[in-house]
């Protein structure tokens, strides 16, 4: 499928920001990140990928480890914020979650990106987990798209990222690690596989953070 215009732009300037921008920022700032896993990415796969959820920060940290472009599914609410909020419009798939159309015509438009080519990136959390636990309860949409789509489900990790920015009061210098695990396979899945699917990404997750068994 040719490449239009609009998408290749599109491409690009998701690629700057995630490439360019964010590695200059955190360096302004004294944040180093760490990559590990990438050489498990394929970067003309098209993946389902989901990571954990605890900082403002992640958004622009996601994308800068992933050999290749993706499209946040993001929620209406940060359309809000300024400047980020146009970021987030021209960038990612938007979501108002409160309406049962808007979230069934994302999960249509979700489906769409990966035919054509695209990674998508979902936070199985829902948003960020500002609580004492590692992880918030995960949904199941990622997943479901994922058996649905025949889509890898790419599991990435941001550790650290709690002491970089812990309470509220600017951001740590510190080493934050972005840690890739081998993409998950879902050829051949079907519904009743959706909750193991996601109990795996999520033990996966947890041992990255240090609270696996």
């Amino acid at each position: 499928m040719a490449i239009t215009p609009g998408e290749r732009a599109l491409r690009n300037n998701i690629y700057y920001l995630h490439h360019i921008f964010t590695p200059l920022f955190l360096t302004l700032v004294g944040v180093r990140l760490k990559v590990e896993g990438s050489e498990h990415l394929d970067p003309k796969q098209s993946y389902v990928i989901v990571g954990n959820h605890s900082s403002a920060l992640d958004f622009i940290i996601n994308g800068h480890a992933f050999p290749g472009v993706f499209r946040f599914l993001a929620k209406q609410e940060l359309l809000k914020i300024p400047v980020f909020g146009f970021i987030v419009k021209k960038m990612c798939l938007v979501v108002d979650r409160s309406s049962a159309m808007s979230r069934a015509r994302s999960v249509v438009a979700l489906k769409q990106q990966l035919a054509e080519g695209w990674s998508i990136f979902i936070y199985p959390e829902g948003s960020r987990n500002d609580s004492d636990q590692p992880l918030a309860p995960f949904f199941d949409g990622a997943f479901r798209i994922a058996i649905q789509t025949g889509a890898p489900v790419a599991v990435q990790t941001i550790v650290n990222i709690r002491h970089i920015t812990a309470n509220g009061a600017g951001l740590r210098p510190g080493i934050v690690r972005i840690v890739w695990d081998e993409p998950i396979p879902t050829k051949g899945l079907g519904t009743a596989d959706i909750e193991p699917l996601k109990e795996k990404a999520e033990s996966v997750m947890k041992q990255r953070l240090g609270f696996g068994n």
